[in-house]
């Protein structure tokens, strides 16, 4: 076991290398240049398309309304890795992390547009009548038969790394959450998970969307308000925060107190990867939600869509970095969660690290909702309609086992599992690049009632 451990660690630091942020970077680099830059300079619309996207028009093909197919992707994408994954970047690679993580949103915005115009434009209906979309039928219908192994490839690793990254690892994350802030067992979390979880996963992407509806809103505005009395509190020290963020963002961070110090690179590489963790841009799975979603056109699909990344990196990432740079506690030495809860800590004595660990708990019962979805559709792509109910039965029991396990080798795993099934979907985004700037061209301005 650990000699696989330690080959393991050294396939995941292959796959998530210098090679693999380049490439994923440098595919939403090379969509906003093709693009000119529409999706930073439609974030205003891409606003008021979400606003109104609460309201559905049954004519239009889809299941759910775009609103609700938006919500179901934040569900997912909006977990772990906004209090911990942030907190662990800030630890390794000091706050210019920080900024790196916001480049990685302004670029990652055209690859999730792209990803979400793609899937809506090459969607299909299954067996059972439903639209079905993501990175395996843009590859199967965009590039070709000849291409449809690497649709295939995408799918299994989207099936296998969301029992890991989008449950197991949830799970353990809330239990862990429950035993240290309010002693409560990891049995118990457990099955209170493995309830919740069945109560709404069985009822598809209906159910998900409707929960999703009212409680991703519900936790993102509560973080952040949260998050504000930590910088309310240190109101005096925020200029000094987003000084210190950019500096270091081009400059070696200084060991100070119990920050051991980083270089530019680490500022870089654990800033882009952490939010890429987050945002998801790159991996495909918005355009899996949002092709369920009812559509005027796949412009319109992909300038909802693309919000998620500026809601999950722009918004929500960066409430917790701003609270842990401007308290100060990023030179405590902690790292992870308990670093963010210092920060909430310093602010809100005596409640801070509950406050934290019930968020935490939520956004990661979201992801376990969210990442269902993902993974069902993955799997009937492989296998067909008739996997559905085994692997809601089964990704429900997973939920229950990740909670009492210890799951350090599955985090290493899930995180390779999630690298390998971006690979595809970024050779699809390239190929398809034309695809995405010509139906840009066509249907924007109809799109947006612009003639």
């Amino acid at each position: 076991m650990e000699n696989f451990t330690a080959w393991m660690n050294a396939l995941n630091g292959i796959v998530w290398g210098p090679a693999m942020l380049v490439l994923i970077l440098g595919t939403g680099l090379y969509l906003q240049v093709r693009l000119f830059g529409m999706p930073i300079r439609r974030i205003g619309a891409g606003l008021r398309l979400v606003w109104r996207g609460r309201n559905v028009d049954p004519s239009l093909p889809g299941e759910v309304s775009p609103f609700s197919a938006l919500m179901t992707c934040l569900a997912a994408t909006i977990g772990v890795g906004n209090i911990a994954g942030v907190a662990t970047a800030i630890a390794l690679g000091g706050p210019g992390a920080v900024f790196w993580m916001w480049m990685t949103a302004l670029v990652g915005m055209a690859t999730k547009y792209a990803e979400v115009v793609l899937a809506v434009h090459f969607r299909e209906r299954d067996a059972h009548g439903r639209y079905v979309g993501g990175p395996m039928y843009a590859i199967r219908n965009g590039l070709g038969k000849r291409w449809a192994w690497l649709g295939t490839v995408f799918a299994l690793f989207g099936g296998l790394a969301g029992f890991g990254i989008g449950n197991m690892v949830q799970a353990n994350s809330i239990a862990a959450a429950m035993q240290t802030s309010f002693g409560v067992s990891n049995t118990a979390t457990g099955f209170v998970l493995l309830l919740l979880t069945a109560a709404v996963i069985l009822g598809g992407i209906q159910r998900i969307s409707a929960v999703a509806n009212w409680l991703v809103p519900f936790m993102a505005i509560g973080y952040i308000l949260a998050a504000l009395v930590v910088l309310v509190t240190h109101a005096a020290d925020v200029p000094a925060a987003f000084m210190t963020i950019v500096e270091n963002a081009f400059t070696p961070t200084a060991a100070v107190g119990g920050f051991a110090g980083a270089a530019v690179m680490a500022g870089i590489r654990y800033g882009v990867a952490r939010g890429i963790f987050s945002n998801e841009a790159g991996l495909g799975t918005a355009g899996i939600a949002q092709a369920a979603g009812f559509s005027a056109s796949p412009v319109h699909s992909g300038l909802i869509g693309m919000m998620g990344t500026f809601f999950d990196t722009i918004v929500v990432c960066s409430m917790t970095g701003l609270a842990i740079v401007v308290s100060g506690a990023w030179t405590s030495g902690e790292t992870g969660a308990a670093l963010t809860q210092l920060a909430f800590q310093s602010a809100m004595p005596g409640i801070g690290d509950e406050v934290v660990a019930i968020a935490l708990a939520v956004f990661a019962l979201t992801t376990i909702f969210g990442w269902s979805f993902y993974g069902e559709r993955c799997w009937n792509y492989l296998v067909g309609p008739r996997s559905i109910t085994p692997f809601r039965v089964l990704w429900t029991a997973a939920v229950f086992f990740g909670a009492v396990t210890h799951l350090d080798l599955a985090w290493t795993i899930a995180d390779t599992l999630n690298a390998l099934m971006a690979v595809p979907n970024l050779i699809a985004l390239l190929a398809l690049a034309p695809v995405v700037v010509r139906l840009t061209r066509e249907q924007l301005a109809h799109a947006l009632g612009e003639r």
